[in-house]
């Protein structure tokens, strides 16, 4: 392994450290009352709507409505939270989901409540969640620092699927001693410690020395980014991919669990075991990727999953379920913790949030869409064939590693060694003066030029994501080490933001590139005039 690699989830020291934070301390719990809250709400939700009498399919059309709008908002949330303060952002989306759910409680306790109002809330509700998600993951390295996030993601992963062990059973309780009202009462409650949290939090401003992304360029920049980086598109490929079919399982278990058991208790218990299993694989997952490389822990993960939907469309006993669930929940966690780990490590601060939406609306568009089809088959051929279905397609998604294999190391994406940045000389340039024509010069002696193309071309897709709308290189016709690289940015501002966003793995491939070079390394700027 070179210098400028690291293994996907490595870290050091307890798992625990990051409690020694006030901030993360707080806000971790914080977060598990929120989560007990929303796994309530989500609940409560779909009883409600087994309730109406209306069908699996829209019973699983309520997943479908928590899910679709990261679908929608993913690349404005994302260009949002990399552009204005992350956390007046997630103030406002806070006081928007807690408008949301007091709708949805006084609507229900007044008998008001109709199955398409309830997708409707529910709709509004995720979107303001599908706002906030991109920021609050990119906050986490502010909280904690480089040091200590592995062991934080594992906190928060920790605490995640605790919420999701006991909240849908204590929702099932409660819905059973006091109705689905008061669980949605709870929900509007248990904003109140984020709320104090965020509130009270003092972040530090980033700070920069080239001019601030503008809200639609943002928004192009992060598309460049993940349209030049292939080991992104990896992950979400097979993210999305597996998730279409492993939503089933989720969607259908409100339907399934009704069928078996006719009771909230019993679905809140069925899932709050799946939950309990997550938080068995949350703490095996370390152990596991110590012996196995990324690629192996999250193929098993997947295939698990497929093959406990089988196993739970052949059994007809909620005692036969149960076990399969922890099981369940224990090879989700493991598949969606490490790929959620691998996105956050292919992603440098200055663009995370944005990638980290798109990341997110793969999964929730593959589990909205997912949990549509899923329900429609459900509707016409029964629960036990759709779980059958969709457990053998998450099984053949494993199927794409052959294409779109994981990557077990990842690059050194830290701030690397910033490039000279042009003073202009006797110009007065403005930051949206351009485009920017950049040319550089390179002299390579033959015997390195095989090498040296190579490298050149790998650095290519280096400043095309980061920056250039055109790119190419030249040789000379008349001196055949002469070559001339060439690349349009597209105004000054962004080609300053350019060198700001140079990395280390960048440093390494641009040493390899200058070990092939005789002599100096002449560069040019040239700025767009009208004449």
């Amino acid at each position: 392994m070179n210098g400028t690699a690291k293994t996907v989830e490595q870290g050091s020291g307890s798992v625990w450290r990051p409690l020694r934070i006030p901030i993360f301390r707080n806000l971790l719990i914080a977060n598990l009352v929120s989560d007990l809250g929303t796994f309530m709400q989500n609940v409560g939700a779909a009883w409600l709507m087994v309730s109406f009498g209306v069908g699996p399919a829209y019973v699983a059309l309520t997943q479908t409505a928590s899910s679709l709008p990261f679908f929608f908002v993913a690349a404005v949330a994302g260009a949002v939270g990399d552009v204005v303060d992350r956390r007046k952002l997630v103030l406002f989306t806070e006081t928007w989901m807690v408008l949301a759910s007091i709708a949805i409680t006084v609507l229900t306790i007044f008998g008001a409540m109709s199955p398409w109002l309830l997708l409707a809330l529910t709709f509004a509700l995720s979107a303001g969640d599908a706002f906030e998600a991109p920021s609050w993951r990119a906050i986490l390295p502010e909280l904690v620092g480089n040091d200590d996030l592995a062991a934080a993601s594992a906190l928060n992963g920790i605490e995640f699927n605790f919420a999701r062990a006991v909240g849908p059973a204590l929702a099932g309780l409660v819905i059973a001693a006091a109705g689905v009202s008061v669980a949605f009462t709870l929900n509007v409650l248990s904003f109140a410690g984020v709320l104090i949290v965020i509130a009270r939090w003092k972040r530090r401003p980033r700070k920069s020395s080239v001019p601030r992304e503008k809200f639609t360029g943002a928004i192009v920049a992060g598309i460049r980014y993940i349209r030049f980086s292939p080991q992104i598109q990896y992950v979400m490929a097979r993210q999305g991919a597996s998730m279409f079919f492993a939503s089933g399982l989720l969607a259908l278990l409100p339907s399934l669990a009704h069928n078996i058991s006719k009771s909230a208790t019993g679905y809140g218990l069925l899932l709050g075991l799946f939950g309990a299993g997550a938080v068995i694989g949350a703490v095996i997952l370390q152990p596991l990727r110590s012996r196995w490389a990324v690629e192996a822990v999250v193929s098993g993960g997947v295939a698990t999953v497929g093959l406990a939907m089988i196993m739970i469309g052949v059994v007809h006993t909620f005692f036969a379920i149960a076990p399969i669930m922890l099981a369940a929940g224990a090879a989700w966690i493991c598949f969606v913790s490490l790929i959620s780990a691998l996105m956050q490590t292919l992603t440098p601060d200055w663009v995370r949030a944005r990638v980290l939406a798109v990341f997110l609306l793969v999964f929730q568009g593959s589990v909205a869409v997912g949990s549509a089809v899923w329900g429609a088959v459900a509707q016409h051929v029964g629960v036990q064939t759709a779980l059958l279905s969709a457990g053998l397609g998450t099984i053949a998604s494993v199927g794409l590693a052959l294409m779109f294999r994981l990557p077990n190391t990842t690059a050194d994406l830290s701030p690397g060694i910033p490039w000279r940045i042009p003073l202009g000389g006797n110009l007065m340039i403005a930051n949206d003066s351009g485009p920017v024509l950049v040319t550089i010069e390179y002299t390579v002696p033959s015997e390195r030029q095989h090498e040296f193309e190579s490298y050149i071309q790998q650095y290519g897709r280096i400043r095309r994501r980061d920056g250039a709308s055109r790119w190419e290189v030249f040789r000379d016709v008349e001196n055949n080490e002469r070559y001339v690289e060439v690349f349009l940015v597209g105004s000054w501002a962004e080609h300053l933001r350019q060198h700001e966003r140079h990395t280390k793995a960048d440093d390494e491939l641009e040493s390899k590139i200058r070990q092939c070079v005789i002599g100096e390394i002449k560069v040019s700027h040239l700025i767009y005039t009208t004449g």
